[in-house]
């Protein structure tokens, strides 16, 4: 479904290598495009400029009213984000209320996520999709669940449909917190190209276009990256992304094709200590060692459709990381010191049906649907090593790992009255695992399954209000290898293996008022974990934590009094502790307690247009007793966009008022040469980047 027919639909229901594979994916656009002649969309690229005008309105103004499960659910339209300056891909994210899309290291590394009091790391309990196909990496060599959407190119991006909570049937894995599912345009208004260009050496090329061709629609766009950042120590990030898309619908049903890579690679400033800095030994921007960085691909294959009451989608991904990290310095080896190294070489395949009718035997008019997810992960080699100036030089542990999940749900939405709706389902997940270490009593095979009930319920009071109530249970898996150890790694003293599946369960009750031009949300929402275990891939053992309790309140507002004018506001505060330790101990580390974004958006003429964003975190706690907080970040965004005929030019400035504050901070011992044996206790903050521009020029041909 292309974005006008999804934005007229919620209308009508409302009152290889990446660069060979950017190379294939040039060569079939050119091929297909001229195939198809692309007279056809030529001629109609003024009428689908005007709908992109006219009837495509902002994502977040849509009434959701007699749709949505819930207060915390919806969806970001392409202009939600189209005029919002991104320093990063994963920051489209930040459009979803209450989230925050941080960095610590360097920028072709998947971002840092905070959302209802969790520090999510990479991705551990918020569960991300592209077109269907999942992005989190389980068992992965540098944190469980590691979320990375660099590969993603924004331009090519329909929607990011949002859900919060462990209330719904068709996800599992990684869900308790949030999930997000990235939609992919299937055709473009007209070809484009732009180009950007900002301080640091960045530059980014983008060309994409889209026609018809043999009865269906395709597409196809690369992207290209050049950065250096603001680092003492250049970034020397390159990013190349590609995608090719074909799309058929007929009689009997629709089916998509789709091919996609990304192939990255970076230098890293990590995290520094503060004391560093304060006592003079390194700029803010600076760096403490030399040798970080990583490289990384995702390749991709997926086919999705739709036959009659069932909808499906198949994918196969090849994804490939090396990265190298340095936390504590010289505190663990004064000699050579504790740069590490982690690898991940794998692929996954996986596939996902679900059925669903009406069923005509009920009194009340109900909706059953049926489905199954099955997904197989082949790691090949996923490793910890110590490295020294940026080569390994020993391994630590490494492993090959066989993991396979295969999930049944079901639900029965019935409307029982024409304002009060109910659904009611269950879903069950049985993952099994096999696990072959370099450490023979590391290795080991077993498995584990969970039970998750689901309900929720709508009232709509009003013809603008609705209410909710939702419950559900849900889960995060652990890295298999926590759960088949016997040794720790580094000591090879005992230790003790952990659960594989963690178990989640959630309430919420929500308001939401919708209108023309209006859309506000309330959510209160309940969230409880039996254990915050993980698996530590910086230290390639499993760290115990206790179960812990999230409690907190959700608010969102998006207002268009004018047509020229919107305006959006979203507030989030949290209340996060472990459950079973005493007052004063019982802090979560990272827990962000409240979070608060606003942004306006105005067209001063038919070709001038300026957005406002701001965005801020609070403190939080870095240990458990309290002792040490972060400070809250505070961050504005601007941009300007001036329009004529085909063209559109750009100018974004990021951090417009020159904030020094940090993106992220921890707290931890690390050891500088010359400092005692026993390293110091400090904060380890990665600096939010100085106020820079970027210039971009956007042409549609």
């Amino acid at each position: 479904m292309n974005l006008e027919a999804y934005v007229t639909d919620c209308m009508n229901t409302k009152p290889i290598k990446a660069k060979s594979l950017v190379i294939v994916t040039l060569i079939g656009c050119m091929y297909i495009g001229c195939s198809s002649a692309s007279d056809d969309m030529q001629s109609q690229s003024t009428d689908q400029a005007k709908i992109l005008d006219s009837v495509l309105v902002w994502g977040r103004g849509i009434s959701d009213i007699g749709t949505n499960l819930s207060a915390s659910q919806g969806t970001v339209g392409y202009l939600d984000f189209e005029f919002r300056p991104l320093l990063r891909t994963g920051e489209i994210l930040e459009t979803i209320p209450g989230v925050i899309a941080t960095q610590h290291s360097g920028e072709g590394k998947a971002n840092q996520f905070f959302l209802r009091g969790f520090n999510l790391d990479h991705g551990t309990d918020f569960a991300g999709f592209v077109d269907g196909v999942p992005v989190n990496m389980r068992s992965h060599g540098h944190g469980q669940g590691y979320l990375d959407y660099n590969f993603m190119i924004p331009e090519l991006l329909e929607r990011v449909d949002y859900r919060k909570g462990p209330y719904f049937t068709d996800v599992g894995d990684f869900s308790a917190a949030g999930t997000a599912n990235m939609v992919t345009v299937d055709g473009l208004p007209a070809p484009m190209a732009s180009l950007t260009l900002g301080e640091s050496g960045y530059v980014r090329a983008m060309t994409a276009m889209s026609g018809n061709a043999h009865g269906g629609e395709w597409l196809g766009g690369i992207s290209f990256t050049a950065d250096n950042g603001p680092w003492q120590l250049d970034s020397d990030l390159t990013q190349v992304s590609g995608l090719l898309k074909y799309r058929s619908e007929g009689e009997s049903g629709r089916w998509g094709l789709q091919i996609g890579g990304y192939d990255a690679s970076w230098n890293a400033t990590d995290q520094v200590p503060l004391r560093a800095i304060e006592n003079g030994l390194i700029d803010r921007f600076g760096y403490i060692d030399p040798d970080l960085g990583g490289e990384t691909h995702r390749y991709w294959l997926a086919v999705d459709g739709e036959v009659g009451n069932w909808t499906y989608n198949a994918y196969v991904v090849d994804y490939f990381l090396n990265l190298t990290s340095n936390f504590t310095y010289f505190l663990d080896d004064p000699v050579n010191g504790d740069e590490f190294q982690q690898r991940d070489e794998r692929w996954f395949a996986g596939f996902k049906a679900v059925n669903s009718h009406e069923l005509d035997s009920a009194e009340y008019p109900t909706v059953l649907e049926i489905g199954t997810d099955l997904r197989y992960d082949s790691i090949g080699a996923v490793g910890l090593y110590r490295s020294v100036d940026g080569i390994k030089t020993e391994t630590v542990r490494e492993d090959s790992v066989d993991e396979l999940s295969l999930a049944l749900f079901a639900q029965a939405e019935t409307r029982w009255t024409d304002t009060f709706r109910t659904m009611i389902g269950v879903r069950a997940d049985y993952y099994d695992y096999d696990v072959t270490s370099s450490i023979d009593v590391n290795s080991g095979s077993g498995g584990q399954g969970i039970i998750a009930p689901k309900f929720a319920a709508t009232w709509r009071v009003a013809e603008n209000v609705e209410l909710y109530g939702n419950y559900g249970g849900g889960f995060h898996s652990n890295d298999v290898r926590g759960a088949a150890i016997n040794v720790d790694p580094n000591t090879l003293e005992p230790a003790d293996p952990v659960d594989l599946l963690v178990r989640a369960e959630g309430a919420e009750i929500g308001a939401r008022h919708a209108g023309p031009g209006f859309n506000t949300s309330l959510a209160v929402f309940w969230l409880s974990l039996d254990s915050e275990l993980l698996f530590v891939g910086d230290g390639g053992t499993t760290e115990p934590n206790p179960a812990s309790r999230r409690y907190g309140v959700e608010f969102s507002w998006f207002w268009q009094p004018l047509e020229d004018l919107t305006m959006d506001f979203s507030a989030a505060w949290t209340d996060a502790q472990f459950s079973d330790l005493p007052d004063g101990q019982n802090h979560i580390p990272g827990a962000i307690a409240s979070v608060l974004a606003a942004g306006a958006n105005y067209k001063f003429t038919d070709r001038f247009s300026g957005t406002l964003r701001m965005r801020h975190f609070g403190s939080a706690p870095l240990i458990e007793d309290g002792s040490a907080s972060s400070e809250a970040t505070t961050l504005f965004n601007a941009g300007v966009y001036y329009s004529w005929d085909r063209a559109r030019l750009s100018l974004d400035v990021y951090n417009l008022f020159n904030a020094k504050d940090a993106d992220i901070t921890y707290y931890y011992p690390s050891r500088l040469p010359g400092e005692d044996d026993a390293g110091v206790s400090d904060f380890h903050i990665h600096p939010i980047e100085p106020r820079q521009v970027r210039l971009g020029l956007r042409v549609s041909f």
